[in-house]
């Protein structure tokens, strides 16, 4: 378990225990949008209530916008006293962007729940299924599609599938040749939040990143399934910024770039057990694009496989940056590649474009 110092200058006042998964027993389901009563689930979590989100009017029909469904049930439970749920029965749920925020002053703990059983249906499983609405109108440039945020104590977990259907956008992604091109929403976005876990969940075709942990402290994220096509642009795995204590581990990710993308202000980053391929490898930066960025201390890279990718292990700085950053006391371990076309690469001169220009300087040591 890593420890960790820093602070972010939001005061958190909510303890919550959010949980997404795909049960196999636990509690009981009674009529109504409030279920009370202490009902023990196999990990030992007893809620006080849960609310269902088809209460509040979700069709999980694949077709009809659920989203205000889901803020309404979030809203009700963040209200609530005590511990509670948000069960997501068995369905495909169309959603647009949507942030569930905190702080839950009163609620002790929230679980986000999906209801299935993983029993075959022809030949599909029965998991909780989400999927992005395609209208890129409703997005906000370098938001997410579902963002979590101001939350302490969140976990999602279990076997559900956010399906960012991202084929659609692909095309208006110009940042291969536009510096100041209009980012497309991220799948999850994990924003300021603390002790938060990530387990069990697969995450496919988003947009842009698949998943986003911005100015969070400790950070975990395990058993992951992340997955786009081979050329589908800047779909990285997972994207960490402005964090510390972050813990990424047997998860497999495979995309059109880098699996895993360290960025400015980390400390304290330790990613081991990742399948990573194809895609770009596992990269530190870029880094030393916009001025006053922090520096990156203390990552390891650990028990990791990368096969099929452009790249193995990459440091990115851009050169001659607008401020001066560093990426120091990093250690890579026990890494196997497989058909890498270029197993160990620091760039200080990235750029992506025809022509780039900065004006200061960054340093890489190791």
């Amino acid at each position: 378990m890593l420890s960790c110092t820093a602070g972010y200058g939001r005061r958190l006042v909510s303890s919550l225990f959010v949980v997404f998964f795909l049960s196999r027993g636990g509690w009981k389901e009674v009529q109504g949008s409030v279920m009370k009563g202490k009902h023990q689930t196999r990990r030992g979590f007893i809620p006080a209530a849960m609310f269902n989100v088809k209460s509040f009017g979700a069709a999980a029909d694949g077709h009809t916008d659920d989203s205000n469904a889901f803020l309404a049930a979030w809203n009700k439970a963040c209200r609530f006293r005590g511990k509670v749920g948000i069960l997501v029965p068995r369905g495909t749920y169309l959603l647009g962007p949507v942030r569930f925020a905190g702080p839950c002053r009163r609620a002790s703990s929230v679980t986000f729940r999906n209801k299935a059983r993983p029993r075959r249906n022809h030949g599909q499983l029965n998991f909780g299924y989400l999927k992005a609405s395609t209208d890129l109108s409703k997005y906000k440039p370098g938001g997410g599609w579902i963002e979590f945020a101001w939350t302490e104590d969140l976990t999602v977990t279990g076997g559900g599938t956010f399906n960012g259907q991202g084929a659609e956008a692909w095309p208006y992604n110009n940042c291969s040749r536009n510096i100041n091109c209009k980012l497309l929403p991220t799948n999850l976005k994990f924003i300021a939040m603390n002790r938060a876990v990530v387990r069990g969940i697969t995450s496919v075709n988003s947009k842009f990143f698949h998943i986003a942990v911005v100015d969070c402290m400790n950070f975990r994220g395990s058993d992951l399934r992340i997955s786009a096509p081979e050329d589908s642009p800047n779909t990285d795995g997972i994207h960490v910024e402005r964090s510390t204590g972050v813990d990424i581990s047997k998860s497999q990710i495979g995309t059109g770039d880098d699996c895993i993308s360290i960025g400015q202000g980390n400390s304290q980053v330790t990613l081991t057990s990742i399948n990573c391929g194809p895609g770009h490898g596992i990269s530190v930066g870029s880094l030393g694009k916009y001025p006053n960025e922090g520096d990156v201390r203390g990552l390891v890279v650990r028990d990791c496989t990368i096969s099929r990718t452009a790249n193995g292990i990459r440091i990115k700085t851009w050169l001659d940056s607008p401020s001066s950053s560093s990426a120091s006391n990093m250690t890579f371990e026990n890494i196997t590649m497989n058909d890498v076309r270029n197993p160990i690469m620091i760039d200080q001169a990235y750029c992506p474009f025809s022509s780039c220009s900065s004006k200061a300087s960054n340093s890489a040591d190791q």
